[in-house]
């Protein structure tokens, strides 16, 4: 339910000072399903992870006028007391922080949760919180395994749920310009694509170390294997340290860091987002420089080749169009930067803001822009690729059944032991 949180006097003179009516008007569309379309009934919010990346990202979202920030939620406590007194500091004296997202997805008044926690947890958390009747949204790559994601996008089906991953490049005005102008073919027919990844180095074991006051360890590993503690296995600040992201048992490394990103462009350009790829090749296998995956019509898309400098270059019969943040954008034909479709070209899905999308989705229960189909899809080309590596040698991928074929091997990495007592949801 969405509350009126005319009580909270500190909370609506904070509001007061940094919004004006036509803020609080942001969605003047007709609300539907039980939210009214009263500006004073706010969208009733849980943060599920407090990590720095997830504040980052999300504090104009926890700032907007239509949400009520209502629960702060980490395992670990001295990142949750600072952020808790950010926010208190700020006016938000409601909010609550706790340690398990039990308590915030069981509160009646949280329509919606945020989750930002490492990989691993992501469809776990967010299975249970839609079976409580919770929109989500739900970091990118959005699962860890592609059983995970079939279940995502199960639930999501099931239970009637606004699913907005945090692919954010689809709402970026940038993307979606160089994705229409390949998917209209003014570059002619795709031949090749190229994404560019970066690298972390190999994780390394180190000593066990003391796990720290306030800190739920064992509650932070989850379904993933029980591992000794050190600090850098639990690192969450990209800039210092890529600290979880290195193993796979928490994620699929630079795959699921920049891949989920860069393959969620390619499959949107491509009109792949409920198939993919056929066959996934890595680097290495019989002397090929590069990892590589490649589409049932022959197009290859390939990590790492370093021949171009944008983050995804696309190679087409007439010509090229290369894309990245900070609104990179290069062509060989330059007039395809500032060119203005004509009526017969086919639009994409238009969104300028990831985060607004969904809270218009939560209002109108139409379907965001990076729905659980197409994260699911997307999370399905880091690990298959990531598989590959794994086992030093293609896989061929049948994507309507969303089988590997003729390796039963490789298909047991299509789902991972749960650790007892860490089921995954129905």
């Amino acid at each position: 339910m969405i509350t009126n949180q005319t009580t909270m006097l500190s909370r609506r003179s904070f509001l007061s000072k940094s919004f004006t009516i036509s803020g609080m008007l942001a969605f003047p569309h007709i609300l539907k399903g039980s939210y009214s379309n009263s500006p004073n009934h706010r969208i009733g919010v849980g943060f599920i992870g407090a990590g720095g990346n997830i504040m980052r990202g999300h504090n104009g979202l926890s700032t907007n006028p239509q949400v009520e920030p209502l629960y702060f939620c980490d395992v670990k406590r001295g990142q949750l007391d600072i952020v808790h007194r950010k926010y208190q500091k700020m006016g938000y004296t409601g909010i609550k922080a706790v340690e398990h997202f039990e308590e915030v997805i069981e509160d009646p008044n949280v329509d919606a949760v945020i989750i930002g926690t490492p990989d691993h947890w992501h469809v776990a958390i967010a299975i249970a919180a839609m079976s409580k009747g919770k929109d989500v949204y739900v970091e990118k790559p959005m699962s860890l395994t592609v059983e995970e994601g079939k279940a995502m996008v199960e639930a999501e089906r099931k239970y009637q749920r606004i699913v907005q991953v945090g692919s954010q490049q689809r709402s970026d005005p940038n993307f979606r310009h160089a994705a229409t102008l390949v998917r209209n073919g003014y570059i002619g027919d795709i031949l090749e694509i190229h994404v560019r990844l970066g690298s972390f180095a190999e994780p390394m074991l180190q000593d066990p170390e003391m796990i720290p006051e306030g800190f739920n360890y064992d509650k932070w590993l989850g379904p993933a294997p029980y591992q000794p503690y050190f600090a850098s296995r639990v690192a969450g600040n990209k800039k210092q340290h890529p600290g979880w992201r290195m193993y796979l048992d928490y994620g699929c490394r630079k795959n699921g860091n920049w891949g989920a990103h860069h393959y969620d462009i390619t499959q949107w350009a491509l009109g792949q987002d409920t198939t993919g790829p056929t066959l996934f090749v890595p680097k290495g296998y019989q002397g090929e420089p590069y990892d590589y995956f490649q589409y049932q019509n022959g197009i290859k898309v390939f990590r790492d080749s370093g021949k171009y400098p944008s983050m995804i270059t696309f190679i087409g019969s007439e010509g090229k169009i290369g894309v990245g943040r900070g609104n990179h954008f290069t062509s060989t034909n330059r007039a395809l930067q500032s060119l203005s479709l004509n009526s017969a070209d086919q639009r994409l899905y238009e969104s300028n803001d990831h985060r607004k999308n969904w809270l218009e989705g939560i209002y109108s229960r139409k379907k965001a822009i990076c729905d659980a189909q197409i994260g699911h899809r997307t999370a399905s080309i880091c690990q298959l690729g990531t598989i590959a590596k794994q086992l030093s040698r293609p896989i061929h991928w049948d994507p309507k059944e969303e089988k590997i074929l003729q390796d039963p091997l490789a298909m047991r990495f299509l789902s991972r032991p749960r650790r007892a007592g860490y089921p995954l949801p129905s």
